[in-house]
């Protein structure tokens, strides 16, 4: 069985920025795109694995600021990018040594859930979050 991090690149959560259609439709451009502070904060991601052989699940650090997402230490094995919307809709990639996840979901409050998957189809699942500070 293959671990998440080893299909992601050895604990690599690096998410790219997200296009206007990645995010969700239901808002205007400047809702997908205006810097927001509503969900700044650290965040405990938790990722689990419903589809191929991957590792069942894992535990993550993230950090939003201004509407951008980013890793919440200093991990050199991977990287964080990614955006949240005004109306809470996310995007995020994962990515490290060579392989790539992408997730999408929403955040409302102090929570949050999406879907994953990596961009070769090896993988894919589901993602919770919880803002802790």
């Amino acid at each position: 069985m293959k671990s998440f991090l080893h299909v992601i690149s050895a604990a690599t959560v690096a998410v790219s920025l997200v296009t206007a259609s990645t995010l969700s439709s239901d808002a205007g451009p400047r809702a997908r795109y205006a810097p927001t502070t509503a969900f700044d904060g650290t965040w405990s991601v938790s990722i689990v694995t419903y589809s191929g052989d991957c590792d069942r699940g894992y535990r993550y650090p993230l950090r939003i600021w201004q509407g951008r997402v980013y890793k919440a230490d200093s991990d050199p094995n991977y990287n964080v990018a990614g955006a949240v919307g005004r109306n809470g809709a996310i995007g995020v990639t994962v990515a490290g040594a060579g392989q790539t996840a992408t997730g999408i979901g929403r955040l409302k409050g102090d929570a949050g859930a999406g879907i994953w998957h990596t961009t070769n189809g090896e993988c894919s699942g589901r993602w919770t979050a919880e803002r802790r500070g």
